[in-house]
């Protein structure tokens, strides 16, 4: 099979609809507010699809939900317990995924496969189908280039588009998008010598239009030097950050939970987990009321290196995929940007 192919853009809400039929389509849409979110397509005719704004929230509350439910649970008359998993839901189809945001899929699927394989997490995962799309023109506050998560992907698709006018050149990444490919042949052409060059010029003037320059590696080499970073520089984010946990709402690929039991009725309850966050307060304090942890500097400290030094050890990578969104999101200025421009300042 040729795994270069042409769909024209005439064509694609047509073979959406046809996935339509067996998927839970996502694409990132504008609501009324103006706002982009990546959101569940219930009607492509009424949907404003738009492929031209960075969304505000990445595809994980698809994925790993900000609360879901993991069983509930009833008396069963016998003195013992009756537990029900929650009902599986339709396969889920993922359209206009920036490199960014597909980089942290695959950055959930390591962490969800830790310590056994998470039922939850993979029963949405495990038949979805992920879209990407090439980024022409980054976001203002991307910096995927110094993560090595973009613009453009080499893998972990299962058809990548880039866009080339009037038309999309698709790379066929996994065995999934294959599969898609051959089932609706009749939507894509092959493509030509002077389609391949097109996104490789695309590229090219890609990697030029970032707006910020962000010295990720070099940050990432002090932090393995070991030597401690002045305190003022922790004391100084600590007093800018608001506990509002914005980041790592936003951040596709923080995935710290807590779980709680909530009772309905006398004889039965439901289990749930819900998203939880290192810069929370009470993300560390125990039963007691006691905080082993400083709430302030020592909860500023655990984010930024857990997700430059801590992960680099474990998983050979960092955990920030250089989408930006901390950056727009924080009213205190306490983004990773900032965290690593600190550290690139400091003198060792």
């Amino acid at each position: 099979m040729n795994d270069h192919l042409i769909l024209k853009k005439d064509h694609t809400l047509s073979l959406l609809r046809r996935l339509m039929r067996e998927h839970r389509l996502v694409a990132p849409l504008r609501n009324r507010h103006g706002d982009t979110l990546f959101s569940e397509v219930e009607d492509l005719a009424g949907a404003e699809l738009d492929l031209e704004h960075q969304p505000q929230a990445s595809l994980k509350p698809f994925l790993f939900p900000q609360q879901e439910t993991m069983f509930r649970y009833r008396l069963d008359g016998e003195g013992g317990y009756r537990f029900e998993p929650p009902e599986p839901g339709r396969p889920l189809l993922f359209f206009g995924v920036r490199a960014c945001d597909l980089s942290a899929v695959l950055y959930l699927d390591v962490i969800f496969s830790k310590r056994g394989r998470d039922p939850y997490y993979f029963a949405r995962r495990r038949d979805s189908l992920l879209i990407s799309l090439a980024c022409n023109q980054p976001f203002a506050n991307c910096f995927c280039n110094s993560a090595k998560t973009g613009p453009f992907l080499e893998y972990g698709f299962d058809l990548q588009l880039t866009d080339l006018g009037d038309r999309y050149l698709v790379e066929v990444g996994r065995a999934r998008g294959a599969e898609l490919v051959g089932r609706w042949r009749h939507f894509f052409t092959p493509a030509e010598e002077a389609d391949r060059k097109a996104q490789y010029q695309a590229l090219l003037e890609s990697r030029s239009h970032f707006q910020r320059q962000v010295h990720l590696e070099q940050a990432i080499r002090r932090l393995q030097a070991d030597e401690p970073l002045p305190e003022e520089l922790w004391a100084g984010l600590s007093r800018r950050c608001q506990d509002c946990g914005g980041c790592a709402y936003v951040c596709p690929t923080c995935t710290c939970f807590t779980i709680t039991d909530q009772q309905i009725t006398a004889t039965e309850g439901l289990r749930q987990r819900s998203w939880d966050a290192c810069t929370f307060g009470g993300f560390t304090r125990l039963a007691g009321g006691h905080n082993p942890v400083d709430p302030g500097r020592e909860a500023v400290r655990q984010r930024f290196l857990h997700k430059l030094l801590y992960d680099v050890r474990e998983h050979g990578r960092p955990s920030c995929v250089g989408c930006g969104r901390c950056v727009g999101i924080c009213f205190g200025g306490v983004d990773i940007v900032r965290f690593i421009d600190l550290v690139c300042e400091v003198r060792q």
